[in-house]
């Protein structure tokens, strides 16, 4: 099995802030903001994204593409508050979902692709819910109560998750396809061993 390389050149540059793009716009284009008692959540495709920067150019590089796009949509956006979360969680998923690939053996089978991708939408929740309890208590709210808050948030964070299965799964292929010259080319380091 292939290590992802330490070094970091002009490519990797370019390809995370190209992905950091991408991810930036795949929110701005679409939101639908949602109601909820922590937070302002909004329907989007940035964790889509996120997860197909972390298994297109691999943990580090697609964690960093999206967390920078993630994190400058918060900043840009009104949404300045929750921008270093945004980000932390951001590298937690693609820290999360780095790690299932490797145990998956980066094998990029579909059923694996959709593994990856239902990995990332569970963890995301879960993160997501963490982030809301935390936040109303440390707000000083109780803790039942903190549970309830944090759950009538899961709303806007489930449809994203689905939306992540579903876009992850559809998209991978033929991104990657379409992606393998710009990735891998001779004498720079791939992200993982098989990038068919």
């Amino acid at each position: 099995m292939s290590k992802q390389s330490k070094s970091f050149g002009v490519r990797d540059i370019v390809l995370v802030a190209l992905f950091a793009a991408v991810t930036y716009l795949g929110i701005s284009a679409l939101r639908i903001p949602l109601p909820a008692a922590v937070g302002a959540p909004f329907i989007h495709f940035g964790n889509s994204l996120l997860v197909l920067s972390v298994l297109l150019l691999g943990g580090f590089r697609g964690g960093l593409a999206g967390a920078i796009g993630l994190g400058l949509f918060d900043l840009l956006n009104g949404y300045a508050s929750t921008a270093p979360v945004t980000v932390i969680l951001a590298f937690l998923v693609a820290a999360i979902v780095s790690g299932a690939f490797t145990l998956l053996k980066h094998q990029d089978s579909p059923l694996n692709i959709f593994i990856l991708a239902l990995v990332a939408g569970v963890s995301k929740i879960a993160l997501e819910f963490l982030h809301g309890l935390i936040e109303k208590l440390l707000l000083g709210s109780a803790f039942t109560p903190a549970v309830v808050a944090a759950f009538t948030s899961l709303p806007a964070t489930a449809i994203n998750a689905i939306s992540t299965v579903i876009i992850v799964t559809v998209l991978y292929f033929p991104l990657k396809r379409d992606c393998r010259s710009l990735i891998q080319t001779k004498g720079s380091p791939n992200p993982y061993k098989k990038m068919v």
